[in-house]
């Protein structure tokens, strides 16, 4: 596993020299406004709320960019970007889409392009696919001078955001441009890293660095990992925490508004069962995508009733299989009737999303002849090498290819804890 130890974040001290990282959670505590405390228990206050509530003091004199996307909202569902668009004590002068864009309208795959946002008059510069120096020339274009990144996370390493984030913070420095990033809840909770670890080269826009397939990490922590593991001239970075968060919680128990943070991740049980059953990308069954239940239904034409049978007698821990049928209106199989499974986690505390979407691979290919991977090996893209796929394909189990990171996951594990600040 090549990570570097240069230890750039050992404390959690105020913010330094350019260059430097400054400390997680560095905007001070204040009386919550009534809007952080609109939405049920109000108690999580994420970073954005606390940003606000110090009157944008990190920003203070600069003119500002947000990336973002619809998902940066306070806690009574206003965007961030509207909300600071006429605050005198902000300069926001642009905003940055990622992948489906800044206000949500595109699909996998897409985003939004250039364009002004008509509610506010604001550029939108489309980042998605782009890194390194055609990025930093965005952010040079854009006239901006602190970055602010605010979206929430689903809690894979192959959810893109992340390294949209991670891109940025390449660009930014090419740029010499300063990055602040806003803390949401990991939405799946932030106890444990889970799966196969990214060997380097295999590294893609679904995965840029080693990290584990259920990172376990909320954004801040993962900015921090990134600054002070992978990358060659760390940013001047400054994180803001949350206040009122804990690693145990799942979403549901934060008080906050959930707003999907893709068209196919419509609600925090997406996410809870994601970081597995993504893996099915990588093969010519349905992944749910075109269904009001993406990742938790999955099946394909000629799939019957073995295939939960198989899956539910593995006796996986916190989740039943039952036999489902689905007509997908897009995507693989669109307006044909298939035949699959869908996932109900009746204990989410004990269920494991990795060991669940490696269990359904293993017993697909099983009881269907029909299985395949897609013809570009994407399942490895997805993994992180070729593990699992050449794995599966020689017969191994379940709990054989689970085994097969086992140092590699403790190792990552290792480095990991460094940067948790919750």
């Amino acid at each position: 596993m090549s990570l570097s130890r240069r230890g750039l974040l050992a404390a959690a001290g105020g913010v330094t020299a350019a260059g430097a990282v400054g400390a997680a959670g560095a905007v001070g505590a204040a009386t919550p406004s009534p809007a952080s405390a609109h939405s049920g228990r109000g108690r999580v206050r994420t970073g954005f709320d606390r940003l606000a509530a110090d009157g944008y003091r990190q920003l203070s004199g600069e003119r500002v960019g947000v990336v973002t996307n619809p998902t940066g909202i306070t806690s009574d569902v206003r965007h961030i970007v509207d909300v600071m668009h006429p605050d005198d004590r902000v300069n926001l002068v642009a905003v940055f889409g990622p992948e489906h864009g800044f206000r949500g309208t595109a699909q996998a795959g897409g985003s939004e392009g250039r364009y002004d946002d008509p509610a506010t008059g604001l550029p939108v510069y489309d980042t998605y696919l782009k890194s390194g120096q055609p990025l930093a020339d965005i952010f040079t274009a854009s006239g901006v001078q602190t970055i602010v990144f605010d979206i929430q996370d689903a809690a894979a390493r192959f959810y893109t955001y992340i390294w949209t984030l991670y891109d940025c913070m390449q660009a930014a420095t090419l740029a010499g441009k300063r990055l602040v990033v806003l803390d949401r809840p990991n939405p799946v909770t932030g106890r444990a890293a889970l799966g196969p670890v990214l060997n380097k080269a295999f590294a893609s826009f679904v995965g840029r660095e080693p990290i584990a397939q259920a990172h376990g990490m909320t954004v801040t922590e993962l900015a921090l990992l990134f600054n002070g593991e992978f990358l060659t001239r760390p940013v001047e970075l400054e994180t803001v925490r949350m206040s009122g968060w804990r690693r145990s919680e799942f979403f549901d128990e934060t008080g906050l508004p959930w707003v999907p943070p893709s068209p196919n991740m419509p609600t925090p049980d997406t996410a809870l069962v994601y970081s597995g059953t993504c893996l099915f990308e990588g093969t010519n069954l349905s992944e749910g995508r075109g269904t009001t239940r993406p990742f938790e239904l999955l099946g394909a034409e000629g799939i019957d009733r073995r295939w939960a049978q198989a899956a539910n007698a593995l006796d996986l821990p916190g989740v039943h299989f039952r036999e489902a049928y689905f007509a997908p209106t897009f995507s693989k199989f669109q307006g044909k009737t298939v035949g699959g499974v869908q996932l109900h986690v009746h204990d989410r505390e004990s269920y494991d999303p990795v060991r669940t979407g490696i269990a359904l691979l293993v017993t697909a290919k099983r009881t269907w002849s029909g299985f395949a991977w897609r013809p570009d090996n994407w399942i490895d893209k997805l993994t992180g090498s070729t593990k699992v796929r050449t794995m599966i394909d020689a017969g191994a189990g379940t709990d054989e290819v689970v085994g097969s990171w086992r140092d590699e996951l403790a190792a990552f594990r290792a480095v990991r804890k460094r940067y948790l600040r919750y």
